[in-house]
């Protein structure tokens, strides 16, 4: 009987604390659309870097990256959407047929930096 009153009196106190415990919904920690933005310009000059892209113009203001490897240009284009994501654009010209590879390259290391594989 002893132990029956010590399980009960233990499992009601658990019960009566629990009752005092609040659970709120996690807050977002992205660090908002400033931070995202840095993320994704530096995984966008790294992806440049990775791929052996010279950068020559990068204007962060404008969000233009503009870089060339032998006769090849690769320019990026971040842009802030209306809903706080960022689109970011890469766009190759020049003789392709030196490095036909190259964007598909640029791409993925810019989605390997973000962690997306």
């Amino acid at each position: 009987m002893k132990s029956f009153l010590a399980r009960s009196l233990a499992v009601f106190s658990l019960l009566v604390a629990a009752t005092g415990c609040v659970v709120y919904e996690p807050m977002p920690t992205g660090g908002g659309p400033a931070a995202t933005f840095d993320r994704a310009w530096n995984a966008t000059l790294g992806a440049f870097q990775d791929q052996g892209v010279n950068v020559g113009v990068a204007d962060r203001a404008t969000g233009v990256i503009d870089g060339r490897k032998g006769n090849i240009t690769v320019k990026a284009r971040l842009v802030t959407q209306a809903d706080s994501r960022i689109r970011v654009e890469i766009n190759a010209g020049g003789t392709l047929s030196e490095d036909p590879g190259l964007p598909d390259r640029v791409s993925r290391a810019y989605d390997a930096r973000m962690g997306r594989y």
